[in-house]
């Protein structure tokens, strides 16, 4: 072939290839991109046969995805696949990431002869490859002996590279949308649940439950049938309480029961205290066969679980197969979890309506928040790897090259919508709820985190007006969870002061006894309207609010629970003058303070206020022979410290301000940064800052000595 001839096929093939490329990159159905890509090959080429041929996730096979007409319907029916680095043309090709030519397949010893392929005289196999990676390989054969040469390489690999990053598109928006799908699912599960907590949890006749419970579930998640078990008193029997519809009604008049551990979905859940779901209840071996619910094809069984004792199990069934997955257990447990707490108050109000009818609600609404606090922070919990997913995946949207920009732009706002409705709910749980507790309680100055809680929240001085007792003990405490509940109270006061034409927030900090128990008083009152007498009890349960939509009713649920976990107590009445008031009881410490070994000789900055916290470290230091700047703000100079102390929370100068003055003149690493209020996402942007180290507030010798132990 003369070189006219020669350069006018590489420009053909050059431009068909364009034109496979053309007709395939946009393509992200991996099912249809393969096989228009053999098509399209096929028709613009003018080859005999194409097919595509995916690596398994071993790596040993390269597994055909897609082939040319009847051949190639025939062989994907088959399962054809070729060992890579074996005798086959495709093999060869992926084993070594390089393109071959077979000019005549009867005498080429690594070729694969394919009884569906007769007419095949030539071959040419090239490998699929993104960045060092091989994905898999492109097949395309001819009819004709040495249809292909060295140089027609160039033009077709071109062609399979695009084919190659058009494939990876394909995946990445194929696991996208599975994660997408996901999270939109997870995310209406959510709101479904949270909608069956608000109905539920304050329904209190016991019979009321029961019934909307069924309706609510099922009207809010499109179930087929719900059904409510509850435990008998021996305990062996889970006796269905309420039930959906006719087929409900009938079995409930039916006495129907099923066996505790028995061949049943409810009877296993309730023994095993987990969820169970059958896929297909047709070949699942635990389930009972219900006449009654014929048009039943898949089941999950939520037990009802509190305080761990289980006291019965939800039914959800669906008429479609394979309707529940793992990931959806968290979501609808957590409303189980609500309604088990609901059932279990709903229960006791009735057994105790004789009884003092105060200490009842007040009782009841304890266990409501109680167990709808850690409800609510298995959901969050639960979100938490939905944001690490969608950003990762967003990461990689935006690093893939070769895709068309309208639709990688759609594929990141997208990821944006699953991160932010993901981030959200992780943030709500952290508002409302809070971080599960990381430290055990530890002796702690309370003066101090009031005074932190106060400046943190920003309240203006000439509202809140602070009286301290001298000389108070340590409580014991976890500073992060206490502060939490302390602006929870103040955020109420302010709220209550809002519509005042001068509002007041008094604060005392006052040692108290009560049943030969010491504490640390807190009491925070507002000159607001008070708290109405029918308020006065049900503020305490969870989604309880009187403020509107807005606000989800848990902070106060939330307080309870934070002083539970360390014997501590709150109450709240109205004062006679007028708004208010709540009182916090904190355990005092009565424990021996450990003897420590401080650093000696050193020269020391700490960056504070004037408070409590301060005056501690800086005597502790002094004492123990160093020399202790205290300042509010960073000096011009920082080079002579050993060691930089900063409070992240300071009334008059911003933490970030201080920080960044303290990275610019490249102290960070001689830098600890502490803080009564510890939080991963502050602790993270703290530490981008290049300090030392970030943690919580020591307020014992033994502790500030363990913190300062690398100088």
């Amino acid at each position: 072939m003369d070189k006219v001839s020669l350069a006018e096929r590489r420009a053909a093939l050059l431009q068909a290839g364009a034109q496979v490329s053309r007709n395939i990159i946009s393509i992200l159905d991996l099912d249809e991109l393969l096989q228009k890509t053999v098509d399209i090959i096929c028709e613009e080429f003018g080859f005999y046969y194409a097919g595509v041929f995916l690596l398994d996730e071993a790596k040993e096979w390269a597994v055909l995805h897609a082939g040319r007409g009847e051949a190639g319907k025939a062989m994907l029916a088959e399962g054809h696949k070729l060992r890579v680095g074996g005798l086959s043309m495709i093999g060869a090709a992926t084993s070594r990431n390089k393109a071959l030519i077979a000019l005549d397949v009867g005498e080429e010893p690594v070729h694969f002869k394919n009884p569906h392929l007769p007419l095949t005289r030539s071959e040419m196999a090239l490998p699929l490859a993104v960045g060092d990676e091989v994905i898999g390989a492109l097949t395309v054969q001819s009819v004709e002996e040495a249809a292909f040469s060295e140089e027609d390489i160039t033009a077709l690999q071109a062609m399979a590279d695009q084919l190659a990053i058009a494939i990876s598109n394909a995946r990445h928006y194929a696991e996208y949308k599975e994660v997408l799908a996901r999270a939109e699912r997870r995310a209406r599960l959510l709101e479904a649940a949270a909608e069956v907590g608000r109905n539920v949890t304050m329904i209190l006749d016991l019979d009321e439950l029961l019934h909307k419970t069924v309706d609510i579930i099922c009207e809010t998640y499109g179930f087929y049938y719900a059904g409510v078990f509850l435990l008998d008193e021996t305990g062996e029997w889970a006796v269905l309480r309420a039930g959906r519809g006719e087929a409900g009604r009938i079995m409930v008049a039916e006495g129907h029961k099923l066996r505790v551990g028995g061949l049943s979905m409810i009877g296993a859940s309730i023994a095993e205290q987990r969820a169970r779901i059958a896929l297909d209840v047709g070949v699942e071996a635990v389930h009972f066969k219900n006449p009654h619910l014929p048009l039943t094809r898949s089941e999950m069984a939520l037990p009802l679980i509190v305080r761990d004792e289980a006291i019965g199990a939800v039914t959800v069934q669906s008429v479609e197969e394979a309707a529940f997955s793992d990931e959806d257990i968290s979501s609808l447990q957590a409303m189980a979890d609500q309604l088990a707490v609901a059932l279990a108050n709903a229960k006791l109000l009735r057994e105790l309506e004789e009884a003092h009818a105060e200490l009842l609600r007040t009782k009841t609404f304890e266990a409501i928040a109680t167990a709808t606090t850690e409800a609510i922070h298995w959901i969050g919990n639960k979100a938490l790897p939905i944001t690490i997913s969608a950003q990762r995946l967003h990461e990689d949207v935006a690093e893939l090259t070769g895709v068309d920009p309208e639709t990688k732009e759609s594929m990141l706002e997208d990821l944006m919508l699953v991160e932010d409705s993901a981030r959200l709910i992780v943030e709500v749980k952290e508002h409302l709820i809070g971080p599960a507790r990381e430290h055990e309680p530890s002796p702690v100055i309370l003066e101090d985190v009031v005074r932190d809680a106060i400046t943190e929240m920003k309240i203006a001085d000439d509202i809140v007006k602070l009286s301290v007792a001298p000389q108070l003990p340590r409580v014991v405490a976890d500073s992060t969870q206490l502060i939490r509940a302390l602006r929870y109270v103040l955020q109420n006061a302010l709220d209550a002061t809002e519509a005042v034409e001068q509002p007041q927030i008094e604060i005392e900090i006052d040692p108290e006894e009560e049943a030969g128990v010491l504490y640390v008083a807190v009491r925070i009152a507002d000159n607001g309207p008070g708290i109405p007498k029918d308020v006065m009890d049900k503020m305490w349960a969870a989604f309880y609010t009187t403020k509107g939509a807005k606000h989800a009713g848990l902070g106060l649920s939330a307080c309870l629970q934070i002083l539970k976990q360390i014997d501590g107590k709150i109450k709240a009445d109205n004062r006679e003058k007028g708004g208010a008031i709540f009182e916090i009881l904190v355990p005092v410490f009565i424990g021996k303070l450990e003897p420590a070994v401080l650093p000696a000789g050193a020269s020391i900055l700490l960056i504070d206020d004037e408070d409590p916290w301060s005056r501690f470290v800086e005597n502790v230091l002094v004492e123990a022979g160093n020399t202790v700047a205290l300042l509010p703000d960073v000096p011009s100079d920082v080079v002579p410290f050993d060691i930089i102390l900063v409070d992240d929370l300071i009334r008059e100068t911003p933490s970030n301000r201080i920080l960044k003055r303290i990275s610019k003149a490249g102290a960070g690493e001689k830098t600890l940064v502490t803080t009564s209020d510890l939080r991963v996402e502050r602790t993270m942007e703290v530490m981008r800052f290049g300090v030392r180290d970030m943690f919580v507030k020591p307020y014992t010798k033994a502790a500030l000595a363990e913190k300062l132990q690398w100088h």
